[in-house]
């Protein structure tokens, strides 16, 4: 079996398979319409007005000074006392 007769396309008028063209008319379709943007830049001044406003905030920190004060005083010790009080705060280290 011959391949093109199998498909139904055989040879038209004895003519071989090399020099037959078909007359197929030429067919236009249009797809949608493609937009292209071309964008210029133009410089435009535009006044920005930033309002600053300053606010001062005081604080009360503590700042510590020492006042020191001095008192004296006259006390008698005995000689006697003083030996038995040594022995006392020695024994109680």
């Amino acid at each position: 079996m011959n391949r093109n007769n199998y498909y139904g396309m055989g040879n038209v008028a004895g003519v071989t398979d090399a020099e037959f063209c078909p007359d197929c008319p030429t067919q236009t379709i249009y797809d949608p319409p493609i937009t292209q943007y071309e964008n210029y830049y133009h410089p435009q001044l535009v006044n920005v007005v930033q309002n600053i406003e300053t606010v001062k905030q005081h604080h009360c920190c503590p700042v510590y000074k020492h006042i020191y004060t001095h008192t004296e005083k006259n006390v008698m010790v005995s000689s006697a006392k003083r030996r038995k009080h040594a022995k006392v705060s020695s024994k109680k280290r």
